[in-house]
């Protein structure tokens, strides 16, 4: 059973940078595959990026390549969510999530076993 607590939300301008953490605690961190999730209100979860068990591989939403940068440290049981230009409509919860297929990088919500609780990201006009 993985436990995974998220953190670093909060309220930024347009343009403006958040870094969203996730650490995991009661499994082998380095045995997941590992995504971020977001959901705005009145809307579907959907995936934002993933990255591998290793590390050495990801993929981004279209909505957001270029702009946001997921990374993992293993040791530290820890996966990242970089935010960089930061647009109003990223708005949303953002979910960590832990899926057993280690090369998975994305998926459908279904595919992944562990969430963590969520935090809030809003970014002002």
């Amino acid at each position: 059973q993985v436990q995974l607590v998220e953190s670093g939300g909060g309220l930024v301008q347009a343009g403006g940078s958040l870094r969203l953490s996730c650490t995991a605690s009661g499994g082998t961190f380095s045995k997941y595959a590992m995504s971020w999730f977001r959901q705005a209100p009145g809307k579907e979860r959907v995936f934002v990026g993933g990255i591998n068990w290793k590390g050495g591989t990801t993929d981004y939403a279209n909505s957001v390549k270029g702009r946001f940068t997921i990374s993992r440290d293993n040791a530290k049981n820890t996966l990242w969510l970089q935010m960089n230009n930061l647009k109003p409509e990223d708005t949303a919860v953002y979910y960590c999530a832990a899926s057993a297929t280690s090369g998975l990088i994305r998926g459908a919500t279904t595919a992944y076993s562990y969430w963590g609780q969520g935090t809030q990201v809003t970014v002002s006009s």
